[in-house]
């Protein structure tokens, strides 16, 4: 009798074993496909974002030209209505030491204003810009581009961070030539004003911003910009 239950048992182990290597279920091989081959994902069903963002040094006194990525190294992503967005590598945002929630209303929210007074000159952004858009291999226009801070000054990203800065080109609705007309500042700023009115939190809105521009709103609870009455703060 017990001579049959081990013939039992190895019986069993041995029809297991030849199960799973005839599975069918073979998983294609890491890195395949479109994202090997490095190309643009042409939609966002699960936008990148949602980890800790890092912190960066903060407003300077005066600032220098920063490194950028390796050339060819980023690369657009786009939203099912092909609004781009940055690569989550060479920019994942990048937040200013000197705003918190405890600060807010010495920064951002203060009376007066205060991008204007942190904001790097364009002699450095112009030399970072060039670099940046050899970084995402971006060849268009460069007036009809933006050097954006993913993070806004407003929302208390870092100023010259480079994981904070890319070249966002024009929106899909962008008229060639007429400059910057980039729908993302007015998300900012109207997040910026939900902060200072205390209806979300810093730290919520730069998440949402940093994941996907196009659905913080949304995400935050918020009516849409398109409706809001706030000027538009441009973040270039």
């Amino acid at each position: 009798m017990a001579v049959s239950a081990r013939t039992a048992v190895a019986l069993g182990a041995a029809l297991l074993a030849a199960a799973v290597g005839c599975s069918p279920t073979a998983k294609h091989p890491a890195g395949s496909g479109d994202q090997a081959a490095g190309r643009a994902t042409p939609s966002v069903s699960a936008p990148a974002g949602g980890g800790v963002i890092p912190v960066g040094p903060g407003p300077q006194s005066s600032y220098t030209a920063q490194v950028q990525p390796k050339a060819g190294s980023c690369h657009y992503r786009l939203t099912a209505a092909k609004q781009p967005l940055p690569d989550p590598v060479c920019t994942p945002g990048a937040l200013s030491p000197a705003v918190t929630q405890a600060t807010i209303g010495s920064t951002i929210c203060r009376t007066g204003g205060y991008t204007s007074t942190i904001r790097p000159p364009v002699s450095v952004t112009g030399k970072e810009k060039i670099g940046n858009a050899a970084s995402y291999d971006y060849t268009g226009p460069m007036g009809d581009a933006e050097y954006d801070h993913l993070i806004s000054l407003q929302l208390g990203g870092d100023p010259n961070d480079p994981r904070n800065l890319w070249v966002q080109p024009p929106s899909p609705d962008h008229v060639p030539g007429k400059g910057p007309n980039n729908p993302k500042d007015a998300v900012e700023t109207h997040l910026h004003t939900a902060i200072c009115k205390n209806q979300v939190t810093l730290a919520a809105a730069q998440q949402a911003i940093a994941t996907d521009w196009t659905t913080a709103e949304a995400k935050l609870g918020i009516k849409s910009a398109t409706a809001a009455s706030e000027p538009v703060d441009s973040d270039g």
